[in-house]
């Protein structure tokens, strides 16, 4: 079921988000190499339960950390571990829930350790591609437009670049999602589609709105662990997303930094804005 958020539930559900975005501020100060995900692992939740909240995904359908670290081939959910040091080069996504009075918010960025510089061209535009879909698939998030039109956007930018584009796959699907009083709920939000179809999006709606491109093949496996999710091909993976909520006055994104208020005025003035405000 498509829950539909009042503006008081959407409220409080920037309040989790900009308490996430602090608490990835945080985060990306960490990320360097030698230091374990099982470290940063530790940072998040100190991070998050300091700030009063809690980590969503600690606990969830069993997950034992508080946040995912996905390296290279990994595509997502990778499960923090002392044994895992990060490496020069090392294209790392950290992606992060927090739970605050009832509601959650979900983001995830994707780096490279070491820096842009610390990696070929091919994976420094893979990693900015995939932010780039992002913004593309949040700007679509207007009263009126589908939810196709979301995906397509997302889909059609990736495939244009030359990116394998992580969605369904041997009748399993991977997404973006509504989130509110449950970290996930209807509906998916697939990175393709066809424009004009899907849910038609009024305000009060919110998605966890999260692009996932690879340097090579679409397909994507899960390992035995049950959760960490690779591409089958190998390549390396990017991964970005934000909490979005859909409003009269356009898309409001519950979960940016402060830094990111430059993307936010990117569209037709007013378009976009900031959890906060």
């Amino acid at each position: 079921m498509v829950v539909h958020k009042t503006p008081d539930e959407i409220a409080r559900m920037a309040l989790a988000g900009q308490l996430l975005a602090e608490v990835h501020e945080r985060l990306a100060e960490a990320v360097q190499a030698g230091v374990t995900t099982a470290d940063l692992d530790e940072l998040a939740e100190g991070e998050i339960v300091a700030r009063g909240g809690r980590p969503s995904f600690k606990g969830y359908r069993g997950y034992p950390a508080s946040i995912n670290t996905s390296i290279n081939d990994q595509v997502v959910h990778g499960i923090p571990s002392p044994k895992v040091r990060l490496r020069t080069g090392d294209v790392l996504t950290i992606d992060a829930g927090v739970a605050l009075d009832g509601y959650h918010a979900d983001s995830a960025r994707t780096y490279i350790v070491g820096g842009t510089d610390a990696a070929p061209p091919p994976v420094r535009a893979l990693v900015a591609d995939t932010l780039e879909a992002l913004w593309l698939g949040i700007d679509a998030l207007r009263v009126g437009n589908r939810l196709g039109d979301v995906s397509a956007a997302i889909g059609d930018f990736g495939a244009a670049r030359g990116h394998g584009i992580i969605a369904d796959h041997d009748g399993r699907s991977l997404g973006g999602h509504g989130i509110g009083r449950h970290l996930h709920e209807d509906p998916l939000v697939l990175n393709r589609g066809r424009p004009g179809r899907g849910l038609r999006l009024r305000p009060g709606l919110v998605f966890a709105i999260e692009p996932m491109f690879t340097l090579g093949g679409s397909g994507w496996r899960v390992l035995p662990d049950g959760w960490t999710t690779v591409t089958t091909d190998g390549s390396i993976a990017a991964h970005w997303e934000h909490t979005v909520a859909v409003t009269e006055d356009g898309p409001r994104v519950l979960t940016a930094s402060a830094g990111e208020a430059w993307r936010l005025r990117a569209g037709d003035p007013g378009s976009l804005t900031m959890g906060g405000q």
